[in-house]
C-alpha cells in the first residue's frame, strides 16, 4: 500500500496589517507640516524684524524671496540626482539640514546673517518636493493617486496654521522673542526627517534600465509637451497669488484691517483649515471622475472671485467667507490635480526631475511674490495692488490650460 507524499502548506505572504502607501502618504504629510511650519512662522512677526533690523517692506520680502530662491535652485539637481543615486538619499539628509537652520535663524544677530540662515534653510527644504512625489507617485495605487496626494498636501495646509497660530501666540499673545518660534519648531522637524527614513522604502535605482530609459530624455523635452508646458504656466500663476498670500496676509491684517494679536493668527488659518475638506473633495472627485482638466476651470475662477473680495468687502464676516473661499478653491485645492496631470503625462523612470522642474517654475514665483508686493506697497502705500496682480495672474494660467487635451485612462484596479 502506497503512501503519499505529506503535501507542505502553502506560505502565504504576510500582508502588512496597515498598507504601504497609507504609511507613506502619513509620513510625507508630516514633512510638509513642518516645512509650511516653518515658513509660516515669520510671517506674524515681520513687523518685529522690521523694527528690530530697520527694514522697510521690500526688504522685509526679500527675506522670503532669498528663501525661495535657493529653494528653487535645489528643484531641478534634487530631483535628478534622487533618479539616480536614490530619493531618500537625497530626501531625508536635505529635510535634518532644514530643521537645524530653522533653529540657527533664532541666533542671527544682524539682518544679513538671517538672510544666510534662511537661505540655507531653502536649500535644505528644497531636496524635498521631486522626490517625495517621485516616491508617493509610484507608492500610491493610481486609482487613489489624486485623494493621496491631496491628503500628504494637507500637511501643508496644517502647517501652515500651525505656524500662524503659534509665532502669533508665542510672540503677539504672550510678548515672546521673535526668536522663539524658530527653536518651537527645530526638534520636531529634526525627528521627522528620521521618521521618514525609517518608513520609507526604496529600491535602488536600476542604472542600466533607467539609462536606455534616460537616454532620449532631456529637460527641455518637458517644454515641448503641451499638457506639461500649460502646467507649468498654471503652477507658476497660482503660486505667486499663494506666496503673495502667505507672506502679507497676516500684515494685511495688521495695518490694513486693523486685527491685533493671535487674531492675526487665527484670522490667517482660515485659509489652510478650509483647504482641508477642498482638496480631499476635489481629490475624491479628480480620481472619480478620471479627469482632470475640468476641476481647474471650476476652481481657478472661483480662486480669482476670493481674491478681489479679499480686498474690497468691508465686512469682517465677508472677508472671512473670501479667505474660506480661497481655502477651498486656491492653490492646496488646485495642486493635487495639477500634480496628478503632471504623472499622467510624464515618463515614470524620471518623475523626480520632472516634479523637480515642475515646482521650480513654480517657485520661481514665490521668490517674486514677496519682494514685487513688498515694492508695490512701498511704491502705492497699499497691499491691495499686490493682490489684484495675483488674480490677473490667475486669469492668465485659466487661459494657458484652454490648450490642454486629456484623456481618460482605464483606471487601474
Amino acid at each position: 500500500m502506497s503512501t503519499s507524499p505529506v503535501s507542505q502548506p502553502v506560505l502565504e505572504p504576510k500582508r502588512e496589517r496597515i498598507p504601504y502607501w497609507w504609511k507613506v502618504v502619513a509620513v510625507f504629510f508630516l514633512g510638509w507640516m513642518f516645512m509650511y511650519a516653518d515658513r509660516t512662522i515669520l510671517n506674524p512677526v515681520m513687523p518685529n524684524l522690521a523694527q528690530e533690523f530697520g527694514l522697510n517692506n521690500a526688504q522685509l520680502g526679500l527675506i522670503n524671496s532669498v528663501f525661495f530662491l535657493t529653494y528653487a535652485i535645489a528643484q531641478i539637481p534634487s530631483g535628478s540626482l534622487g533618479d539616480k543615486f536614490g530619493r531618500k538619499r537625497i530626501l531625508v539628509p536635505g529635510f535634518i539640514l532644514f530643521g537645524l537652520f530653522t533653529g540657527i535663524t533664532g541666533f542671527a544677530t544682524t539682518f544679513l546673517l538671517f538672510m544666510i540662515a534662511r537661505a540655507i534653510t531653502g536649500l535644505g527644504e528644497g531636496t524635498y518636493y521631486g522626490p517625495q512625489y517621485a516616491l508617493s507617485s509610484e507608492a500610491i495605487p493610481k486609482q487613489f493617486l489624486t485623494i493621496g496626494t491631496a491628503i500628504i498636501n494637507s500637511g501643508m495646509a496644517l502647517g501652515i496654521s500651525l505656524g500662524y497660530i503659534s509665532s502669533s501666540y508665542l510672540t503677539l499673545e504672550l510678548g515672546m522673542s521673535w526668536r522663539t518660534p524658530f527653536y518651537f519648531m527645530t526638534i520636531p522637524t529634526i525627528l521627522t526627517g528620521v521618521l521618514i527614513w525609517f518608513v520609507i522604502k526604496e529600491k535602488r535605482p536600476e542604472r542600466v534600465e533607467a539609462t536606455a530609459e534616460k537616454s532620449d530624455f532631456s529637460i527641455m523635452s518637458l517644454f515641448k509637451n503641451r499638457n506639461l508646458l500649460a502646467t507649468f504656466i498654471m503652477v507658476f500663476c497660482s503660486l505667486y497669488g499663494f506666496f503673495m498670500i502667505l507672506t502679507w496676509l497676516p500684515q494685511y491684517l495688521q495695518v490694513e484691517r486693523g486685527f491685533q494679536g493671535s487674531d492675526v493668527g487665527f484670522i490667517s488659518s482660515l485659509v489652510p483649515w478650509a483647504s482641508i475638506p477642498g482638496a480631499l473633495l476635489i481629490g475624491y472627485l479628480s480620481d472619480k471622475m478620471g479627469k482632470k482638466k475640468p476641476l481647474v476651470f471650476v476652481l481657478v475662477p472661483l480662486s480669482i472671485a476670493s481674491i478681489f473680495a479679499v480686498v474690497f468687502v468691508e465686512s469682517t464676516p465677508l472677508l472671512f467667507a473670501a479667505l474660506i473661499l480661497y481655502g477651498l478653491t486656491g492653490k492646496l485645492a488646485l495642486d493635487p490635480v495639477l500634480l496628478s496631470f503632471v504623472a499622467n503625462n510624464a515618463p515614470k523612470k524620471v518623475y523626480g526631475t520632472v516634479f523637480g522642474v515642475y515646482n521650480f517654475v513654480g517657485m520661481t514665483s514665490s521668490i517674486l511674490a514677496p519682494y514685487i508686493t513688498g515694492y508695490l506697497v512701498d511704491q502705492s502705500g497699499s497691499m491691495q495692488t499686490g493682490f489684484y496682480l495675483a488674480a490677473v495672474l490667475l486669469v492668465i494660467g485659466m487661459i494657458a490650460m484652454l490648450f490642454t487635451k486629456e484623456t481618460v485612462k482605464p483606471t487601474e484596479a
